[in-house]
């Protein structure tokens, strides 16, 4: 019984796959819990519970954005590495990396 609450105290999509197959087993409008993914998982126990489904569109548009400012960043460590500037080629590399990281998340 302790468990059953400790599984429903967790926002849903902080759950685990396990924690949801669990939870979905106990409703019985969901069939084939253990063939299901994560995401269908959700989706299954947000709309036995009429939860509404928080659509969030991507950003396409600034990932794109992104990797254009890399690519000028990139140009601009290449300027740098051939004048021999270690402090400014090693700003570029972090922003580039920073960048990278943001379009990884974005995605």
């Amino acid at each position: 019984m302790a468990d059953q609450e400790k599984v429903t105290d967790k926002p849903l999509d902080k759950m685990t796959a396990n924690e949801l197959r669990e939870l979905a087993k106990t409703i019985p409008e969901i069939t084939g819990v253990h063939g299901m993914k994560k995401a269908e998982l959700l989706a299954a126990i947000k709309k036995a519970k009429g939860i509404a489904e928080e659509v969030t569109p991507k950003a396409d548009k600034s990932v794109r954005e992104m990797k254009k400012k890399i690519k000028s960043l990139k140009a601009q460590k290449k300027a740098a590495l051939e004048a021999k500037d270690k402090k400014m080629t090693k700003i570029y590399q972090r922003r580039i990396s920073r960048l990278k990281k943001q379009t990884r998340r974005a995605a």
